[in-house]
């Protein structure tokens, strides 16, 4: 399956992973992300590639993005909705409330701002439907310690994509989430160095390829509309998040 999608955060890592690999399979693909000299990279060599400097937390960059992506191609079939930040690190008492608030931006308003124009947009394209693949975390099952707000926001992501699944029904609009644990990026690159243990205690985790990220969200983007992965968890198989909480 291929058509038109919208990929977020796909400047580096996870997203340009993904991106590259919908580009490879076929699909045109919109590339958001707030420096347009990444996104420019992941898509050289594509022509189905179209960029567009984006910063989710704004309702009008968002809404001028899918303002793009329908003068381009006229619909939006799939939504990687992709971009986050860790956010601050320490317990709840150390973080500061302007930090809160732009995890909480980026990573939960952002989510729910693309999804809203894509939704949208699903809804009243002929022929009607598409599909939107939330990036939670293992985070969204488990907290690392002093992560207070990456966690509540991956939590939060999951009742996202609940919601989008039921309320997309009469629409055509499937909505699954991929719960990534360890994926090798720059955004990971500390994990493999050491990582703040539940015992206290800072040791190295094992990552893997991201390439195997884009695979499995090639899986859940390729099904038709009838058929949806609700949940997909990909991780590295050491990784010790069975053992957190």
């Amino acid at each position: 399956m291929s058509g038109v999608a919208v990929v977020t955060g796909a400047g580096s890592g996870i997203g340009g992973a993904v991106a590259r690999a919908l580009l490879d399979d076929g699909w045109r693909v919109a590339l958001a992300g707030r420096r347009a000299d990444r996104l420019d990279a992941v898509a050289t060599g594509h022509a189905d590639a179209l960029t567009v400097a984006t910063d989710v937390a704004d309702p009008d960059s968002v809404a001028a993005l899918f303002a793009a992506v329908a003068d381009r191609w006229g619909r939006v079939d799939l939504l990687v909705n992709n971009a986050g930040t860790f956010g601050p690190g320490g317990t709840v008492d150390e973080i500061a409330v302007a930090d809160w608030s732009d995890t909480v931006a980026i990573n939960l308003t952002g989510s729910f701002l693309c999804a809203r124009e894509a939704f949208a947009a699903m809804r009243r394209q002929h022929p009607q439907g598409g599909r939107i693949i939330n990036n939670g975390s293992i985070s969204a099952h488990v907290p690392r310690p002093r992560s207070a707000a990456y966690t509540a926001t991956k939590h939060a992501i999951t009742g996202l994509t609940r919601s989008l699944s039921l309320d997309g029904r009469a629409f055509g609009i499937a909505c699954g989430q991929i719960d990534i644990g360890n994926a090798a990026t720059d955004m990971t690159a500390g994990v493999a160095a050491g990582a703040p243990q539940a015992d206290g205690s800072v040791r190295p985790e094992p990552t893997f390829d991201v390439g195997h990220v884009a695979d499995a969200v090639r899986y859940m983007a390729g099904l038709p509309l009838g058929a949806n992965v609700q949940f997909l968890t990909v991780a590295a198989t050491a990784m010790p998040w069975l053992a957190r909480g």
